[in-house]
């Protein structure tokens, strides 16, 4: 007797599903418009996260072509707000030489710190969040109690002392010293700082840690949490912890943003 039911479905080959890397360029002008894209983006997000405090908070994109130069969104104006004409690139020194707006001198200052002691670093992100800058008043590391957050499992630091605005360029090398070779540093009484290889792997530190500062002062608040033991912690940290994995997770934030707001590349 002929067999007549239907065969089932194949298996689509792997290399025919769609998987977004981080894209390679043709030239300096076109990367440079990248990260001027992505930079507008993050801003945009950080503002629907209500990340934005007036006039403070920074994400920096160092050029791709002249190294000791950052974009850097325009002080003064809302996150929500900025497009990519908006950004205003600054020297190291925070002087502007290109865009039409001044720029936030004591967040520059640390952030220009920051990506002279990291060369590799392209982006950091500082901003005074609701849960991290409660956090900070602890004057503590956050604990492996979540999955999430063995991402930064002994791959934070804490600069544990507050000596107000930082205008200072020794102040601001002595916080990034405190980064030293980590993703991510708590500014006691202050807030939090992300880096990463990329804007979206910045971006992505930035607002993993900042719900895991809420975790925890919610899990705290709540009862004693179990922790994670030190050798799980460190393979899950091995496993999402670097910054192929941020970028990979931060994509559908980045799409969610720019199909709701198109203005952002203008």
């Amino acid at each position: 007797m002929t067999d007549t039911s239907p065969m089932p479905p194949q298996p689509i080959p792997t290399e025919r599903l769609h998987f977004a890397l981080p894209p390679t360029f043709a030239d300096v002008a076109e990367e440079r418009r990248h990260r001027q894209e992505r930079l507008a983006a993050a801003l945009r997000l950080f503002g629907r996260f209500g990340y934005d405090e007036g006039v403070s908070g920074h994400i920096t994109a160092r050029d791709p072509e002249f190294a000791d130069h950052f974009w850097v969104n325009p002080f003064g104006v809302p996150f929500a707000h900025v497009r990519v004409s908006d950004l205003v690139l600054a020297n190291s020194a925070g002087q502007v030489v290109e865009g039409g707006h001044h720029v936030n001198q004591a967040a520059f200052a640390i952030h220009a710190q920051v990506h002279s002691a990291r060369p590799e670093v392209i982006a950091v992100a500082h901003c005074h969040s609701l849960h991290g800058r409660t956090f900070s008043t602890l004057g503590e590391l956050l604990e492996p109690i979540t999955q999430d957050v063995c991402a930064f499992y002994e791959d934070h630091a804490l600069f544990d002392e507050y000596t107000g605005v930082i205008v200072d360029e020794e102040e601001a090398r002595r916080i990034a010293e405190a980064v030293g070779p980590h993703k991510a540093v708590i500014l006691r009484n202050h807030g939090l700082l992300t880096v990463g290889d990329s804007v979206d792997a910045a971006a992505w530190w930035f607002i993993t840690m900042e719900r895991a500062c809420g975790t925890q002062l919610a899990a705290k608040a709540a009862g004693k949490p179990v922790a994670i033991g030190h050798d799980h912690a460190v393979r899950t940290r091995d496993q999402i912890g670097n910054d192929l994995v941020a970028w990979i997770n931060y994509q559908p934030m980045y799409e969610r943003i720019v199909r709701a707001e198109t203005d952002i590349f203008d």
